[in-house]
């Protein structure tokens, strides 16, 4: 009873923890109550059509044919003749939903707000569309439906063909961008015969939005060097060419119509996209039309020295490169509504072409706008602290923001207009500002978070020497310390809920604190047994595991050092064979990190050699078991993870049928050599078992089993239970290893985090990206599971408690976690910020995944299930 008190309190602290993460980084940046702002001068376009070609690469679109012509002849011209063109920066996740958030919003959406939904929006934002009188929407059931849903009133109109479409086993996506084409052309047609649409259509203030799917799933079915990739380019400019003459003849070339091209991401070469590759995060923007600059030519040294302009065959023009983010206000100038409220854009004023006063004016509305942001949050900061303990931002207090608008506006008054700069500085300190409040209870929920860590762990560590140690107790110090630490403790937390309430904060502020006050007060307890000198010594086993998390090569030189330990510690003269076993294991699971991410270069023959020798081997398995009955259920793939629950509960027969069924099912989700993984894991697993099992002959183990006799379902002889040694310490650490080494061996966060969907194909080829992220998330569990059912054996072939070595597993785990919380950083890139983090939440989930597994593993080694009633046994 009271492991299971400990299991789910330990549980709770790890949920906890974990969440605060959130709580400190992850919360929503978003504030609302804005007032709008528009420029007060007439816009130089009626309406807007944005064209966003979904997955399309900058280089991809700028890059010449080998004989010096373009894929795209309509965009190339428009580049050197009527627009202006660049380089859309965008930031990780390089996914359509953020992506188009950036574009259409202005704003980085956080993650936390893409994790709620996919296809609608889980917070309230403003847009380009929301705030236009007309959006007419074409595309993907996907991302159309946020920007409609999020709009106030009924002004955004969507378009949008069956999700069963996006299919990544068609032999050509193309169709998509061709059914969006058509629509928009049969739309323009009827508008004709329509006389209610058409006077819609000539107001101002539209928007038409055109999203092309077919690139990006092109991309990800056949990679972007494929000619299906590059040939829907081309489908996309003879498109685009037709929409443009479409929509100008319907209004009679009135000259009020502006056009923005441009992607939402890239994608790498294999065929993925979500990381921060520059193949992923640079996309072409060409803008031409009313109010757009019309093409420059360079007179001077552009200041891009990333060697593409040469490339591309456009150093004689003037590129202008922008953020993302840039684009939401562009084209809120251009069509006249007011820029977003949540937008963190900067306008371009390059990409304008229009009367000084127009672009100071524009700039001015820019810079209130985001200054409105700033106001907000500071309100909103300021209600929520005490008086006496809130700090403004200095670089922009009250007076200073009075200061800058006064001054524009008076420089603008005056005709001043090349003072633009003075906006641009209050935008920057308002974006600043906007940072520095939104973190600005960071370093407290830090700190307490911290503490509370230091706290929960430290009293870990003394269970373990207590329950597993011959420690000298007093009684009556001890009953004296808990009293006065309780009062403490109590005291404590009166102050702080007194203080939490004052400045009315979260629920989640209150639990942190308390957790911290609780693992204080344990240790505080604990810490009145009297051990001997040097037994709280901080020995740090995480290191290597740290330091593979950034650097993968990194196991390789831990595996290769694990190899040799049977020959420091003396095995190899009582056990050569396993020894060496181990070294080959060792070596040949090393060789894993040192290969590129998986899913860059597909090797199906492998793969289906592979399979087929899986095929072979679980065939002779099931002979071998004298389980024919189950042959054809094992030959299901999918549902070979429930073999292992028919076989002997007899260790090597339940080891053996759940190694090979989970290899069955992993194999299915592999497309190179990856799919080896899990043999070579599987192999050096059960030499591990063997060679453990010599370690305790060595140490001269009274009443050690046989492997042969071991049978999971057996009831454990509590008696024979024995006290923590050394190498127990030793065996916590190779399991946490292994587990990282699984984790990271063959790259598979990165495919997770680069969603390529190549590796689910067996199973679903219509894009679903939450049904494909669990397969994929399964594809990594399952060498996890091979890891745990080995730790799980060595813990009942040693004769030891599992609560005792899973508390060992628990404290490297746990130093691991706190390591990373420092690590944690908000500077920087948006890619190194985002990694940081994401080793934190990757450690603490491996906790909180690791206590809920062991229980998954301990019904898959210990459990049978009898389906029927055996009268004879057939041999095949």
């Amino acid at each position: 009873m009271r492991m299971i008190t400990f299991f789910v309190i330990g549980l709770t602290v790890h949920v906890v923890f974990f969440i605060s993460i959130f709580d400190i980084y992850f919360t929503s940046p978003l504030v609302h109550g804005m007032t709008p702002h528009s420029t007060p001068l007439e816009p130089p376009a009626s309406r807007l059509v944005l064209v966003v070609a979904d997955g399309l690469r900058a280089d991809s679109l700028f890059t010449l044919l080998p004989n010096g012509s373009s894929r795209t002849p309509y965009l190339r011209s428009i580049i050197e003749d009527k627009g202006t063109w660049g380089v859309s920066h965008t930031r990780v996740p390089t996914e359509s939903r953020p992506g188009h958030v950036a574009l259409i919003a202005g704003f980085y959406e956080d993650v936390s707000a893409v994790a709620k939904g996919w296809k609608e929006n889980p917070v309230e934002f403003d847009s380009v569309f929301n705030e236009s009188r007309h959006t007419w929407c074409w595309g993907s059931p996907d991302i159309l439906p946020m920007f409609a849903k999020g709009a106030s009133g009924d002004h955004v109109y969507t378009h949008t063909y069956p999700a069963v479409e996006e299919d990544f086993a068609s032999t050509d996506a193309s169709k998509l961008d061709s059914w969006v084409f058509t629509q928009v052309k049969s739309f323009f047609k009827s508008a004709q015969s329509n006389s209610t649409l058409k006077a819609s259509l000539w107001e101002d203030k539209n928007v038409f939005f055109l999203h092309l799917l077919g690139i990006d799933t092109n991309g990800h079915a056949h990679r972007p060097m494929s000619q299906e990739y590059l040939d829907n380019i081309g489908l996309v400019d003879a498109g685009v060419a037709e929409v443009v003459s479409i929509i100008e003849d319907f209004f009679d070339n009135d000259g009020r119509t502006a056009y923005v091209f441009t992607s939402d991401h890239g994608m790498t070469n294999w065929g993925s996209h979500g990381a921060g590759h520059p193949s992923e995060t640079l996309t072409p923007l060409v803008a031409w039309g009313a109010g757009v600059q019309k093409a420059k030519g360079a007179t001077e040294p552009q200041p891009y020295n990333d060697g593409f302009l040469q490339d591309w065959k456009l150093e004689h023009l003037r590129r202008v490169d922008v953020s993302q983010a840039d684009i939401a206000p562009l084209m809120a100038s251009l069509v006249g509504v007011p820029i977003p409220v949540n937008s963190v854009g900067v306008l371009p004023l390059l990409y304008l072409n229009n009367s000084e006063r127009f672009m100071a004016e524009s700039m001015y509305t820019n810079a209130i706008q985001v200054l409105e942001q700033f106001k907000m949050k500071m309100m909103q900061k300021k209600e929520t602290t005490l008086s006496f303990l809130f700090t403004p931002y200095q670089l922009l207090t009250e007076s200073k923001q009075a200061e800058f608008t006064q001054k524009a506006r008076i420089l603008i008054q005056l005709e001043k207009y090349e003072d633009i700069s003075l906006c641009q500085s209050l935008i920057s300190r308002s974006l600043e500002g906007l940072v520095y409040y939104h973190t600005y209870d960071r370093f407290f929920l830090g700190c307490s978070v911290v503490l509370g860590f230091v706290g929960w762990t430290s009293y870990v560590v003394l269970v373990i020497l207590k329950t597993h140690a011959s420690l000298n107790r007093h009684p009556n110090l001890t009953k004296q310390v808990r009293i006065y630490s309780r009062l403490l403790c109590t005291c404590v937390a009166v102050v702080i809920t007194l203080f939490l309430l004052i400045q009315r904060s979260p629920i989640t502020y209150y639990i942190y604190y308390t957790f911290k006050i609780i693992a204080q007060n344990f240790t505080c307890v604990s810490l009145t047994v009297r051990n001997k000198p040097g037994c709280c010594m901080a020995v740090y086993f995480c290191c290597p595991q740290v330091v593979s998390f950034f650097h993968r090569a990194m196991l390789t030189v831990g595996l290769a050092v694990l190899s040799l330990w049977p020959f420091l510690s003396g095995l190899f003269g009582k056990a050569k064979s396993r020894s060496l076993s181990w070294l080959v294991g060792c070596l040949c699971l090393a060789a894993f990190p040192l290969m590129p991410v998986v899913g860059r270069e597909p090797n199906i023959h492998l793969v289906g050699w592979l399979q087929v020798a899986t095929r072979y081997l679980g065939s002779r398995m099931v002979y071998f078991l004298n389980i024919d009955r189950i042959r054809k259920l094992y030959l299901k793939r999918p549902s070979s993870i429930f073999v292992p629950l028919l076989s002997s509960t007899r260790l090597f027969h339940r080891l053996l049928s759940i190694f090979l069924s989970l290899t069955s099912t992993y194999l299915l989700l592999s497309t190179g050599s990856e799919a080896l993984f899990p043999p070579v894991l599987s192999w050096l697993m059960f030499v591990w078992i063997n060679i453990e099992q010599e370690a305790l002959l060595a140490q001269g183990m009274s009443g050690r089993q046989e492997l042969s006799t071991i049978d999971f379902s057996a009831n454990i002889d509590i008696t024979k239970i024995r006290q923590l040694k050394l190498d127990d310490i030793r065996r916590s650490y190779f399991f946490v290893f292994f587990i990282i080494t699984a984790f990271f061996g063959t790259g598979n966060i990165a495919s997770i985090n680069s969603f390529d969907p190549a590796s689910v194909y067996c199973f679903l080829t219509v894009f679903n990206p939450f049904i494909m992220g669990g397969l994929m998330m399964w594809k990594v569990i399952i060498p996890f599971i091979i890891v745990m059912c080995t730790f799980e054996t060595i813990q009942v072939a040693t004769q030891l408690s599992s609560r005792s070595l899973f508390l060992i597993v628990l404290v490297i785990s746990d130093l691991m976690a706190l390591h990373f919380f420092f690590m944690v950083q908000d500077y920087g890139s948006w890619l190194d910020i985002g990694t940081s983090i994401s080793h934190y939440v990757i450690v603490m989930s491996m906790t909180i995944f690791l206590m809920l597994l062991s229980v998954v593993t301990h019904v898959l080694t210990s459990q049978r299930l009898v389906l029927w009633r055996q009268r004879k046994m057939h041999f095949p």
